[in-house]
């Protein structure tokens, strides 16, 4: 294919993009101590965001991809905090097993709740997810708030996910809510330190996932 450029890509083959990306964040990356499944999660991350340091920065708790692999052949529902997260996913491998992805924050009952309240939808969203769905995985890529109050519902005891991807972006409570999530000991999760993160890298994290589970 000729697109008329100076410049020749090496491969237009979407399986060789991915097998040539992945042996350069590899061989970039360099010795690690991840397990082959982590390193799946991680090299996902990277390459979703091709941010070295944000790989690095990846905090996954020992119980987390099992817990993750359970949920989803269980049917479990997906939780996330923007659609940007429930766009980005793929559905079948969800839908397969009874499960799929859903996001509230843009339902009226949210909004007007939100505005009652002077809280964010992200919070009143997490509310709604908590007592619609028993356990499941929570996916937050964009809302501190969102994470904090899931969070305080979990210490409450509202809700007990199966699984938390928190990783939400931002300069404001970003890595705080970061940080608390790291403490908890009710739920598994996958996170990252810092203000780095973001719905992109939560969508790689929840993807390497599904494909595990999909493998057996």
């Amino acid at each position: 294919m000729d697109f008329r450029t100076d410049f020749k890509p090496l491969t237009v083959d979407p399986d060789k993009i991915y097998e040539h990306s992945f042996a350069t964040i590899l061989e970039e990356y360099g010795q690690h101590d991840f397990t082959e499944d982590e390193w799946k999660i991680i090299r996902r991350i990277i390459h979703a965001s091709a941010d070295f340091d944000l790989g690095r920065s990846v905090i996954i708790h020992p119980d987390a991809i099992e817990a993750g692999i359970r949920a989803i052949r269980s049917g479990k529902a997906v939780i996330a905090d923007v659609q940007m997260i429930e766009s980005g996913t793929g559905h079948k491998r969800f839908q397969k097993h009874g499960g799929d992805v859903y996001c509230y924050i843009s339902d009226e009952d949210v909004s007007k709740a939100a505005k009652e309240a002077g809280a964010t939808r992200a919070i009143m969203s997490m509310q709604k997810a908590a007592h619609l769905h028993e356990g499941g995985i929570y996916a937050i890529g964009n809302a501190p708030t969102a994470l904090l109050e899931l969070i305080r519902l979990i210490k409450e005891g509202v809700v007990k996910p199966d699984l938390i991807i928190g990783m939400p972006v931002g300069f404001v409570s970003a890595a705080e809510s970061k940080e608390e999530l790291a403490k908890i000991t009710e739920v598994p999760f996958i996170t990252n330190l810092g203000r780095k993160g973001g719905s992109t890298v939560t969508v790689a994290a929840l993807n390497a996932i599904s494909l595990l589970a999909d493998q057996a």
